[in-house]
């Protein structure tokens, strides 16, 4: 049994680095071909291994992600030559949640986002065709106002990662399971490059 692989890596200790790299997220569109997009890595859930990514909720990965909610982010660090494939369970939460704690964990995810951020929510629908060649509408929205209805807050559960370092030609999987009690456990195997 293992830590969870955040922890053996150091993704959870020190998440800020994170937020200066894209990530990319694939999922599986309604046709069951693949689909990818760059998001904004958001942090980790608390003390736990989650990963939160704030998007729209007017963007077809919403749809994917109710159609098939597996998604698979991906970061490369040229750095350091590592990849890290994260691939697990998403749940989407926008302002319809039945769930209080998961509606408060969305509004601190909103308010934790620059204003600057916040605005982009409040744009037309995203994928869909510009009416106008006029430039794009100014707006403007109260520092103090919670999220609004566009807003969504994904949070990836992880199942597997598949870690590689090409500098150390070294790749490991990582799996969860959970044990008797219900707690998740992580074991790891070296594997093949």
């Amino acid at each position: 049994m293992e830590t969870a692989p955040s922890q053996s890596f150091g993704l959870q200790l020190q998440p800020q680095a994170l937020f200066f790299f894209p990530a990319c997220v694939a999922t599986v569109g309604s046709s069951g071909r693949p689909s990818n997009r760059t998001v904004v890595f958001r942090g980790f859930q608390g003390d736990s291994d989650k990963i939160q990514i704030n998007t729209d909720g007017r963007t077809r990965k919403i749809e994917e992600l109710m159609h098939c909610p597996f998604a698979e982010i991906c970061w490369y660090f040229t750095d350091s030559w590592e990849q890290f494939r994260i691939n697990g369970r998403v749940d989407v939460i926008d302002g319809l949640d039945p769930d209080p704690v998961k509606l408060q964990e969305r509004e601190n995810a909103w308010f934790a986002s620059s204003l600057k951020s916040r605005l982009q929510y409040l744009s037309p629908n995203p994928g869909l065709s510009r009416l106008t060649e006029e430039p794009a509408q100014e707006f403007f929205l109260d520092p103090s106002t919670g999220p609004v209805a566009a807003f969504c807050l994904l949070i990836l559960d992880p199942d597997q990662v598949d870690y590689l370092n090409l500098k150390n030609n070294e790749r490991l999987t990582f799996i969860s399971s959970k044990n008797a009690d219900g707690v998740k456990c992580w074991y790891s195997e070296t594997i093949n490059l």
